[in-house]
């Protein structure tokens, strides 16, 4: 019994993106039943033709985007063919077998991605913080945009991803989405995340990330000088509101904690240290190194402050902290009522810890790091570039040996 296989291209208006392109699909029917797939490409629904099932015109666009139709329709020819010499009956469950058995061997980077950000998803709160989840899932839609802004297609075989494929996304970044430096350099750190792992399981023979390279510019980070720590400590609020972020924001400052390591923090994260006095254990939620930090008076005096309050009380927590996202609105207020003329957020709070408190009054460089919870000490360093009052107090002390040498020298009479 011969089987008749038909093939329809026609295009989904309803799917039609920002720019008003809907994307052209095939439909294979086979004994009635239908297996429906994109073909990777948009169009103006204008230019398009339902009684030829293909692109109207005499563009290269129209010459492009036919001939890629007639590549599907060749593939679909091509199965019956190779069903046909192998005596396989031509029905829908053996084609729809060998036709999904060649999609899998052809990987496509969208599914992969998305798999990858799928699992990240399934983690959150374990492994991974919501925010590592949306980074990953712009890093997908720039890739989306990208593809279609580039090559006018939805998906791309994995394979011919190239060296050139990702210097022409780097430019996309840069140039289209307008991205900083090191926000493309990030973008591109997540896609090539996704090529590594392309690499580990064998889907691809070599790395098109080889000679690929990118810097991150070292970017001036904010933090608070002790006269403005004083201003906002010693601020009397009228709102308990902005007096309850005020106190959260200076325990930061004094403990060096990020924000989602504060809101995770219970009496348990307490416990003697080394020394007899009290400490914080925590392990960091983005790197899941172990923090470890003596608690300094002013630390100790806001949790004291917080112990009856019925947050922590009823939820077994360190302090009653607010949203990331209300705590760097009140901020702004908060550095306004003190007319502090900086752009404060709750992670400034982190950077004043390494300068202002720790590295600015002679703690080593490797304590500060490990209190910080840094896996690379070049992390921490990059504090330390940026304390003028630093620089000057070690140059203090060069000078001051020098001046001794001089006037050794000038007794000896060889000055």
């Amino acid at each position: 019994m011969n089987t008749t296989i038909t093939i329809l291209f026609y295009l989904k208006r309803a799917k039609a993106n920002s720019q008003g392109l809907a994307p052209i699909f095939q439909r294979i029917t086979i004994e009635g039943k239908r297996l429906e797939s994109s073909t990777g490409k948009y169009i103006n629904p204008e230019r398009w033709s339902t009684e030829m099932s293909k692109m109207k015109g005499s563009s290269e666009e129209t010459r492009t985007v036919n001939s890629h139709l007639e590549m599907f329709r060749a593939k679909v020819y091509e199965i019956e063919k190779k069903l046909f010499m192998k005596q396989i009956p031509i029905t829908y469950e053996n084609f729809k077998n060998e036709i999904q058995d060649k999609k899998e061997r052809e990987r496509m980077l969208i599914p992969i991605f998305e798999e990858h950000n799928r699992k990240i998803k399934e983690l959150v709160g374990q492994e991974y913080a919501p925010g590592t989840l949306e980074r990953y899932q712009t890093s997908l839609k720039h890739t989306k945009d990208f593809l279609f802004w580039k090559y006018n297609i939805s998906d791309i075989n994995i394979e011919k991803i190239d060296y050139s494929f990702i210097m022409e996304y780097e430019f996309y970044l840069r140039s289209v989405r307008k991205c900083a430096n090191n926000t493309a350099v990030k973008y591109i750190k997540n896609f090539h995340k996704i090529i590594n792992q392309c690499l580990a399981n064998g889907w691809l023979n070599k790395d098109p990330f080889a000679n690929y390279k990118s810097k991150v510019k070292e970017v001036t980070r904010e933090f608070l000088t002790e006269k403005e720590i004083e201003t906002i400590l010693n601020k009397k609020f009228v709102s308990e509101r902005l007096e309850l972020v005020r106190d959260i924001f200076i325990f930061s400052c004094f403990t060096g904690l990020a924000y989602i390591d504060v809101k995770q923090l219970t009496f348990d994260n307490i416990s003697l240290g080394i020394d007899g006095d009290k400490w914080i254990f925590k392990n960091r939620q983005k790197t899941e190194t172990t923090s470890k930090i003596p608690l300094l008076p002013v630390a100790q005096e806001i949790i004291n402050k917080y112990a009856e309050h019925p947050v922590c009380k009823n939820e077994n927590r360190l302090l009653p902290i607010l949203s990331n996202q209300k705590m760097n609105a009140y901020l702004k207020e908060i550095v306004d009522v003190c007319e502090i003329n900086k752009d404060l957020t709750f992670h400034i709070a982190r950077h004043t810890f390494a300068t202002t408190v720790t590295l600015s009054n002679g703690v080593p460089l490797e304590t500060v790091s490990k209190m910080l919870g840094h896996t690379n000490l070049k992390t921490t360093q990059h504090y330390a570039k940026i304390l003028d009052k630093k620089i000057s107090e070690d140059m203090m002390i060069l000078k001051s040996k020098f001046a001794s040498n001089i006037q050794i020298d000038k007794k000896l009479g060889t000055v």
